[in-house]
């Protein structure tokens, strides 16, 4: 047996009778695969003698042939002699491994002899091709199975198969067609009987009747049939798949037996993807009607190309087909790309023109109505691009026009876009380069970049500008990977993610700047941790890969616009994505991208980690071993977060936004912990983002439930614990994903009030400073005739001066920044060029204010230490000019020279201000600011000392010796011009929350050009003198006399003390000149 050539020899046969010879294929080895048979005939001369005639006989010989690729060919020989003599025939049989088309020829010659006639008869061969197919069977036999069944040598396993095949030709051989059948294989489980029918012809509804009868008869007499007798027919011919389908479309596929074969009305039917059962519902629609199944494939992609099976089912029978989808039959569509409606002022004869673009090798024409219009290629482009002017014929009427323009692809024709272009009359409120001009409340849109598909739509506003309201820009890859992972199952996963991190990575630069890109990737990472239940290091690695994309600095624009759409929650997606995939994370690894840190380890009792220096995670359990815990750092994730938390007012919430005001900031990394056994013991302590943050640390974590499933940071089971060097720790019963929350600058309860304050107090302190300046040049001459009333003013103009200049600078420096939080669709960069500028002018003029209060507080300490001293004012001034302006000028240039070169000398974003984060150029301003205000407390200090020990001695003054009055005249005059209130700054940091601290900060600083003139000038008693036009009395003695040369403006020596005392008239202090003054003297007076 085997694959060794079967003989047969009949011998004896009658001339002018029919033999039929019939072929069976009875070995099993056989089963899956065609026959082939060569036969032949040993020819056996008789020689019949008579006295003239001799004669050759040639027999008829029938061969049928099987063309059938799965089907199994019984074969049947017929021979026909025609003389007497006995013809002998031997036929060969050998199994082939592939089916071909078999002939089987038989020849015999028979030889009569005459005496005088000789003839010679040829013999005739006839073909007939036949379909046969193979049905497969199976039934499962109550009986136990031995080892010698699967021996098909055995007596066991003949026996059985031969009564078993008794039985098949006895039910199933009446069946229409019928060519034979046989056992194929004995297996395990009782015993599972598969055997073959080959027909040329089926009909399940026969077929279902023959298996009963077949059963019955197996039960009688071989052993009891458990279940029903099943059968399963391979169709060779191929599922009906259309030639070409366009992606966005649908492919229709078909299944259906041939002519040949009937199923009848089939019960259900069922279809597989690449193996995988499709399941009815989303983008498949399966449609079963009679003995047909339609697979409808809606919105197909290139993905969708590949190997697709359909199975018939009828009671226990199946019709199964195959078919392969090629890639050559899914096509890209045609993108086209044009502005789908806009407006335009009319103006007659003006040119308006139409652009429209489609992908190569498309190509494109414009239409209006049934007419095509004239199109002129556009050059410079990467799509092919065509370009129609439209001339505006009349402007006449009111009211507003529309026009509607067709673009069409030519072929496929049936892909087109509309460009309705509305008209009008009146005078247009918004008007750029983007959107073109338009009226309030007009809405128009402007094409996607290429290799995107959607639109970006904008509505003119009341200012004049034109709003992003809508933009459905998306990566068209990524977009069909978005419809890819509707169907997406675990077995699919680790491939899915490879290519979606590909193709993040190239597209990323898109892909950051389109909001409608980065909600689809999380949508793909949520259908990715739904399906997924075993996630490897490979695979977590190609995630954070993605993940770490849209979540860099550069696509932080695009997240404020997504956390602005109330009923969006991106961010909240991508996070509990996240955690859901750290729960299915299989071994120990560790995985690191730009921007994401993921451990993944095991520990007993106790488990403590430095995360990236950023977060100290410390753990305790009790009497726990072996715990796995997951913990994944994420550095920039207060990009992507709302800083929304519990206590959030949901009515505005609901009715405008989705994020809340910027109250609160997310000032550290986000952790994500996640352990297999629960946890109550967890201390965090995080690292500050902003180390300037100071006030109302809130240790939180990210509750999904909140605001209907939205989610917002909750306090629940966390609690703050400390706040000390920038390091912020917090103690938390649970795990999830952590982070702190820190007010910004001021708490909200004050913010009303505190503008209100800063607005009117600058308001005030910049009329005060001009006006200031204006009195100090009417009075100048006649005030600064000796050298320390010269120098005192000198300190008053030029601070006055700079701080005017310095709040302008700010002013202007605001108004270039854009704060992305009061204008979420806006660009928040800022300008380098502009803003440097702005911020280089701050920067010098408020240290120049910081330095003219810290000579006008050197002069006071000079005139009352060194009392009998003298200086000119030529020294006076160049010390103070040098103060004033040559130190703020290096500081301010050696700090633009430093930080500059990196792009590290102003802020990124919110305010054109010195850069605190990546340089720490800020403390270019902090640290000579703090340093001058101490300086001059001291002397305040000082000065008090001197006044207090000045006046305990004066037994004639006991009236006015009050400490407390002495105190505060000393602190009401010095503190404005000494700059002492900016120390309430360090009180603000220090006790964030106290009210009291924060409207005096904001009170006396934002009115402090306001004091200057009040103290510095207008409590000045010559000042006042000047201005009334009334002369002081002067003298020229040399005791008890009044002079004017000084007032309070002196502000030296003990005069200046016994004047903040209170004293009406004191003896002045002259300093004798030497020889080579010319007699001058210095006064110090009373008031």
């Amino acid at each position: 047996m085997g694959n060794e050539p079967v003989t047969h020899v009949a011998s004896g046969l009658t001339n002018g009778k029919k033999y039929n010879f019939t072929l069976f294929t009875v070995s099993e080895n056989v089963r899956s695969s065609g026959v082939s048979i060569s036969a032949f005939t040993v020819t056996t001369t008789t020689v019949a003698t008579t006295r003239n005639t001799t004669a050759f006989l040639t027999p008829t010989t029938k061969a049928i042939t099987d063309s059938h690729v799965n089907s199994t060919t019984v074969k049947s020989t017929t021979v026909v002699t025609n003389s007497s003599p006995v013809a002998t025939t031997v036929m060969n049989t050998s199994t082939a491994t592939t089916p071909v088309q078999i002939t089987i020829t038989t020849v015999a010659t028979t030889v009569a002899t005459t005496r005088n006639t000789t003839a010679f008869l040829t013999p005739t061969t006839k073909a007939i091709t036949e379909t046969v197919f193979k049905v497969e069977m199976s039934m499962r036999l109550d009986k136990d199975y031995t080892p010698e069944l699967s021996d098909t040598s055995s007596t066991v396993y003949k026996d059985l198969k031969s009564q078993i095949d008794a039985v098949i030709l006895e039910e199933y051989g009446g069946i229409p067609g019928y060519r034979g059948g046989f056992v194929t294989v004995f297996s395990e489980g009782s015993i599972i009987t598969k055997y073959v029918l080959q027909t040329t012809q089926v009909d399940f509804d026969q077929i279902l009747v023959e298996n009963q009868n077949f059963r019955k008869a197996i039960n009688s007499r071989i052993a009891p049939v458990i279940g029903a007798v099943s059968a399963i027919y391979q169709s060779s011919t191929s599922i009906i798949i259309p030639e070409l389908t366009y992606t966005g479309a649908s492919l229709y596929l078909k299944c259906e037996p041939p002519d040949s074969f009937s199923v009848g009305l089939i019960s259900s039917s069922r279809w597989t993807f690449n193996g995988q059962e499709i399941k009815d519902g989303g983008r498949f629609k399966i449609t079963t009607s009679n003995s047909m199944s339609m697979l409808e494939v809606k919105k197909v992609i290139p993905a969708d190309s590949g190997p697709y099976s359909c199975t018939l089912n009828k009671n226990n029978l199946e019709f199964q087909q195959k078919g392969i989808v090629m890639e050559g039959n899914i096509k890209k569509a045609p993108v086209v790309r044009l502005r789908s409606e806009f407006h335009v002022r009319c103006v007659t004869g003006q040119i308006q023109p139409l652009k429209c673009c489609v992908q190569r090798p498309y190509t494109i024409k414009w239409s209006q109505g049934k007419d095509q219009l004239t199109s002129d290629s556009v050059t410079g482009e990467d799509d092919n691009c065509i370009k129609h002017d439209y001339k505006l014929e009349s402007c006449s009427g009111s009211g507003e026009d529309q026009i509607i323009f067709t673009c069409r692809v030519d072929n496929p024709s049936n892909y087109e876009m509309t460009s309705t272009m509305t008209i009008f009359k009146e005078n247009f409120r918004c008007n750029d380069t983007q959107y073109g001009t338009g009226l309030e409340e007009d809405r128009t849109s402007i094409e996607c970049d290429i290799g995107q598909v959607g639109r970006r739509l904008a509505e003119c506003q009341e200012t004049g500008e034109w709003k992003l309201v809508e933009d459905t820009c998306i990566v068209i890859e990524i977009n069909e990977l978005l419809i890819e992972s509707q169907t997406l199952d675990k077995e699919g996963v680790p491939d899915f993610v490879g290519r979606i991190s590909k193709a993040v990575q190239k597209e990323k630069q898109n892909i950051e700047k389109s909001t409608a890109t980065i909600s689809a990737i999380v949508d793909i990472l949520n259908t990715v941790a739904n399906v997924s239940t075993a996630v490897d290091e490979t695979v977590m690695q190609n995630i954070l890969d993605t993940v770490d994309v849209i979540i860099g600095e550069d696509s932080r624009e695009s997240w404020v616009i997504l956390n602005a759409n109330e009923t969006s929650n991106s961010s909240s997606k991508l996070l509990a994505s996240l955690e859901s995939l750290s729960s299915d994370l299989q071994g120990e690894f560790s995985v690191r991208t730009p921007r994401i840190l993921l451990n993944r380890m095991t520990f007993d009792d106790f488990f403590m980690a430095d995360l990236n220096s950023s977060i100290v995670l410390n753990i305790t359990t009790n009497s726990m071993s072996n715990v796995y815990i997951t913990t994944i750092l994420l550095s920039t994730l207060n990009i992507v977060m709302p800083t929304r938390n519990s206590t959030f007012d949901v009515s505005p919430f609901n009715t405008t936004s989705n994020e809340t005001a910027s109250d609160n900031a997310i000032n550290a990394a986000v952790l994500l912990v996640k352990t297999n056994v629960k946890v109550q013991n967890v201390f965090l302590s995080y690292d500050k983002l902003n180390s300037s943050l100071t006030m109302h640390p809130q240790c939180v974590f990210w509750n999904f439930t909140l605001f209907d499933n939205i989610g917002a940071w909750d306090d629940e089971g966390c609690k703050f614990v400390s706040d000390i060097n920038n390091i912020v720790t917090c103690s938390c019963n649970h795990l999830t994903s952590f982070s702190i929350l820190m007010a910004t600058d001021i708490p909200p309860s004050l913010r009303k009030a505190l503008d209100i304050i800063t607005y009117v107090g600058v308001g005030i302190s910049l009329a005060s400073l001009v006006i200031c300046l204006v009195i100090e040049g009417y009075v100048w001459k006649a005030i600064t005739r000796n050298s320390t009333a010269f120098m005192r003013h000198v300190s008053i103009v030029n601070t006055a001066l700079s701080l005017l200049i310095a709040d302008i600078c700010f002013i202007i420096g605001a108004s270039i920044a854009n704060n992305p939080l009061e204008n979420p669709g806006g660009d928040y960069e800022l300008p380098l060029g502009p803003c440097s500028t702005a911020t280089f002018f701050m920067h010098f003029f408020y240290l120049a204010l910081f330095f003219w209060m810290l000579v006008s507080g050197l002069l006071l300490f000079y005139r009352t230490v060194m009392v009998f001293s003298y200086m000119s004012k030529s020294i006076m001034l160049a010390i103070g000019f040098c103060l004033g302006y040559g130190c703020p000028l290096i500081i301010a240039v050696i700090t633009v020279a430093v930080t500059a070169p990196g792009n590290g000398y102003i802020r990124k974003s919110e305010a054109c201000w010195l850069n605190w984060f990546e340089t720490k150029a800020l403390l270019a301003m902090v640290i000579p600011a703090l340093t001058i205000v101490f300086i001059n407390i001291l002397i305040v200090i000082w000065v008090l000392y001197k006044m207090l020990k000045r006046g305990v001695g004066d037994a004639a003054q006991s009236d006015e010796k009050n400490t407390l009055v002495v105190i505060t005249r000393c602190l009401v005059i010095l503190t404005p011009l000494f700059g002492l209130t900016w120390g309430l700054g360090v009180g603000t940091m220090v006790s964030s929350t106290n009210e009291a601290i924060h409207y005096a900060f904001a009170f006396f600083n934002s009115l402090q050009g306001f004091f200057i003139l009040l103290f510095g000038v207008l409590l000045d008693s010559k000042t006042r003198s000047l201005l009334g036009r009334k002369s002081p009395r002067t003298s020229t003695g040399s005791n008890s006399t009044r002079s004017t040369g000084a007032g309070i403006s002196s502000l030296s020596g003990n005069n200046f003390i016994g004047r903040l005392l209170g004293r009406r008239n004191v003896y002045h202090v002259s300093q004798a000149t030497n020889t080579n003054s010319s007699g001058a003297t210095e006064s110090f007076s009373n008031i």
